[in-house]
């Protein structure tokens, strides 16, 4: 048949041709989402970091005056058993002075354990604090020798460039000797 017989937009060659244009979008589609999807599934946790979703940790070994060092999704989590004199420095600090404001009530559940996540909020680095030799800073608390961050016995930022307190992770008392950090 001529082309006079098929009017265009009518006709067996206009569905053939539509139906080419629409497989050919289709895989054009799912080919660009088959070459995304490693870039965005990358985005996502690693196996090993949700597997430490929570981690629980027995107190019962830590000594008053002592610290120490769990790890919780690749991060370090400092764990004091504070001493009366942390606690009742902790307490005396007007709120008001402080670059970001926080009792020591809001940052602990039992204050004679604080727990915080041990990066400075200033470039991401490990303050020293931990172990009796590390200096801790003009607050006798934490210092990040890095850049000069001071945090108190509280672990809030009090000089230097930080901007933030050092975060407290979502963590609950088990026990009396047990917590557990991160949600379950």
């Amino acid at each position: 048949m001529s082309q006079a017989a098929h009017p265009a937009g009518n006709g067996e060659g206009s569905s053939r041709r539509d139906f080419l244009l629409y497989a050919t979008g289709a895989m054009g589609a799912v080919g660009t989402a088959l070459a995304l999807w490693p870039f965005i599934d990358s985005m996502n946790p690693a196996k090993d970091v949700m597997a430490l979703a929570t981690v629980e940790v027995d107190l019962s070994p830590v000594d008053v005056g002592q610290s120490i060092t769990v790890v919780w999704r690749g991060k370090p989590v400092f764990v004091r058993h504070r001493t009366e004199q942390d606690i009742e420095k902790a307490r005396a600090v007007d709120v008001a002075t402080l670059r970001d404001p926080q009792t020591d009530d809001e940052r602990v559940i039992k204050p004679e354990w604080l727990v915080q996540i041990g990066i400075c909020t200033h470039l991401g680095c490990v303050p020293k604090g931990q172990k009796p030799s590390d200096p801790k800073g003009d607050y006798d608390g934490w210092f990040c020798v890095c850049h000069g961050s001071h945090y108190d016995t509280a672990g809030r930022i009090r000089k230097g460039p930080a901007p933030l307190n050092l975060p407290v992770p979502q963590y609950a008392f088990l026990d009396d000797t047990t917590i557990r950090i991160g949600e379950e």
